[in-house]
């Protein structure tokens, strides 16, 4: 913990909000394509408007039932879990593939139809900054192999190997989609197709210009997957994260159980749950919310964990009287002080009000409930948190005494 407990806690509480968003999202989101592919059907049981969108209890039910589902696949274990994980990944990489070769092979989609690269109506530094804000939330995904390494049989560079290609993967599985929707129509005529019909995804409608009804199968498979493997990812996330949390004294302890059957922190999962169920309550709206609230989290996060980084590395070697020697690592402390003034950059975007990726209302008042909450788990827990000595922190946390 490299700016004591305290700090390690409150970059603790955000990471979790971080993950616990994304799970949100997930169900939501296919909330959002079930609306696309049966549009009657998901208007059933109409309930409320919120910003333009229309709630009803078949939405709901949809997001609910998926988030349960994953809960209970995650309660089974990491294992399980990651052999799910690994056939989802497999169609969806598929998917992409089919989509792809469409693109090539089909006519309509071209390279023309790409421009122009920003909003016409804004600078390009104003869209930049836009999407740029929001980046944190797409950039966690590969930190869920440390966050269940604890359950694996595998060494550590094998993790770290883990981590590069998921990375690069994602970046590969992310530009594809971009260069596959922007490609097949300009834009304008995707955003007229979408004001006509009323869409709720521009990018199933870009998928069936080209490729009919099929291609919206394809994609809406391909989506499935994706989410699937956010739902799973971010579950084992979020659980390891506050059962280990709940290990070092500073949460509950019930966080800190295991399942008798599966030892599994089911307590985090059912904590994770709890919470993400809330967010199929308030629409389509709430993607928005959650992105931003997500990446405001991620960003605190990783401000800590980069400054951390950089507090132990050194540029060189330095003398006895600077105290307890620390890695000399120039290229690393580089790389963390680039981190740490890129997650400054991320908060700033979003949180200074007159920044064009600024939160919204209902994102700020979500934000201080999570603070509030754990404001409260800090003020009945701190006392023996902080009374435990640095060995046995080290054990109840690592189990091992020494790092």
């Amino acid at each position: 913990m490299g700016f004591g407990r305290t700090i390690a806690f409150f970059a603790g509480w955000f990471l979790t909000l971080g993950y616990s968003c994304i799970v949100a999202l997930n169900a939501s989101a296919l909330a959002l394509l079930t609306k696309f592919l049966f549009p009657d059907f998901v208007r059933t049981g109409y309930l409320y408007t919120v910003a333009g969108y229309e709630v009803s209890m078949i939405q709901i039910g949809i997001a609910s039932l998926v988030l349960i589902i994953f809960a209970l696949l995650n309660i089974r274990g990491a294992s399980f879990s990651g052999q799910t994980q690994f056939v989802f990944s497999l169609i969806l990489i598929l998917g992409i593939i089919l989509l792809a070769a469409g693109t090539v092979f089909t006519k309509g989609p071209s390279l023309s139809n790409i421009p122009p690269a920003f909003h016409p109506e804004q600078t390009a530094l104003v869209s930049i900054l836009t999407i740029l804000a929001i980046a944190p939330f797409a950039y966690v995904g590969f930190d869920n192999i440390p966050q269940a390494a604890e359950e694996f049989k595998f060494e550590a560079k094998k993790a770290f190997k883990l981590i590069i290609w998921s990375l690069l993967a994602a970046g590969i599985a992310y530009s594809a989609m971009i260069l596959i929707t922007a490609s097949t129509m300009p834009w304008q005529e995707l955003l007229f197709k979408i004001s006509v019909s009323q869409s709720v995804w521009g990018t199933g409608d870009a998928i069936e210009s080209y490729l009919g009804k099929a291609g919206v199968w394809i994609i809406a498979a391909t989506v499935c997957m994706g989410i699937f493997t956010g739902l799973n990812g971010f579950f084992i996330s979020a659980s390891r994260l506050t059962f280990s949390m709940g290990r070092a004294r500073i949460l509950p302890d019930l966080f800190r159980r295991l399942h008798p059957t599966y030892k599994t922190p089911y307590m985090g999962i059912w904590f994770t749950l709890a919470i993400c169920l809330i967010a199929p309550w308030f629409g389509r709206e709430a993607l928005l919310w959650v992105v931003d609230m997500s990446s405001t989290g991620v960003a605190i996060a990783y401000f800590f964990c980069t400054a951390t980084a950089y507090k132990f590395f050194r540029w060189r070697k330095g003398t006895e009287s600077e105290g307890k020697s620390r890695t000399v690592a120039p290229w690393r402390k580089l790389c963390s002080l680039i981190g740490m003034i890129s997650a400054i950059g991320f908060l700033a975007l979003l949180l200074l009000p007159f920044s064009p990726a600024a939160l919204g209302k209902e994102s700020y008042i979500a934000l201080l409930i999570w603070v509030v909450l754990g404001v409260i788990f800090y003020g009945f827990n701190a006392k023996r948190y902080n009374s435990i000595d640095e060995k046995e922190m080290n054990y109840l946390i690592l189990e091992k005494e020494e790092i």
